[in-house]
């Protein structure tokens, strides 16, 4: 048993120290989150943008990109000043790793609802080859994932981290099934190639969203266990 004589006092101004590194890693949370509602609103505009055909819209979703890229530096230059100048060891250092990679992921969904916001600026007014049924019932599941698993990396959740990737398997099956309606309508006229082509983009940018909403799960996991997932790995690419 250890009496409390034989435990060594804390330095002078050590606690303050501690205290500071946590508003620190506080604080770089706060700004994942705020790049997190940024890029969340980047995909419901550029679906927004794609229901609608609205151009101006799609324009937005385009230039905010800007905006979210400079996010995203400013998180990656914290992480590195808190790793140099705090040398932090263990969980924290999981922490600060996982801030790391979970903002390149985010900044790389603004991406792929940037890619969906382009392909209304292509599409202009050319009539839909098929009425946007399953497309958004994608869009809204992939959201979900985003933010189901943002929310399980903040409570630190394992389980929530855990059941995002049964949900990509439902984004996935759509994805599919959206594939192969457009490949049929292609088979059936020939003309409409190019815009069902374009329908097909906007699905497989929704996809992989579902697959990096996936990849931030799994450094919930890492940051909680020091482990990561294989069952959970995702493409980076």
């Amino acid at each position: 048993m250890v009496s409390s004589d034989s435990i060594t006092p804390e330095p002078t101004g050590a606690g303050g120290a501690r205290r500071e590194f946590s508003q620190q890693l506080d604080s770089l949370q706060d700004t994942l989150l705020e790049m997190t509602s940024m890029v969340d609103s980047a995909i419901i505009e550029a679906m927004q943008a794609l229901e609608t055909r609205n151009i101006s819209l799609a324009e937005k979703v385009n230039n905010a990109d800007q905006d979210i890229n400079k996010l995203e530096l400013k998180l990656q230059n914290q992480c590195v000043e808190l790793i140099a100048l705090q040398s932090p060891l263990a969980r924290d250092l999981r922490l600060i790793l996982s801030v790391s990679q979970i903002a390149t992921e985010l900044e790389r969904i603004a991406d792929h609802a940037g890619g969906i916001a382009r392909i209304v600026l292509l599409m202009e007014d050319e009539p839909l080859v098929k009425p946007l049924v399953d497309i958004p019932i994608q869009a809204e599941k992939a959201r979900a994932m985003l933010n189901k698993a943002m929310q399980a990396f903040v409570e630190r959740d394992t389980e929530a981290a855990y059941s995002v990737d049964k949900d990509d398997d439902e984004v996935d099956a759509l994805y599919d099934h959206i594939y192969r309606d457009l490949i049929d309508v292609m088979v059936g006229d020939p003309s409409v190639i190019e815009p069902a082509t374009w329908l097909l983009w906007v699905a497989h940018n929704l996809e992989r969203i579902a697959d990096r909403s996936t990849n931030i799960a799994e450094r919930t996991i890492f940051t909680a266990t020091g482990e990561l997932s294989p069952d959970m790995s995702s493409s980076s690419y």
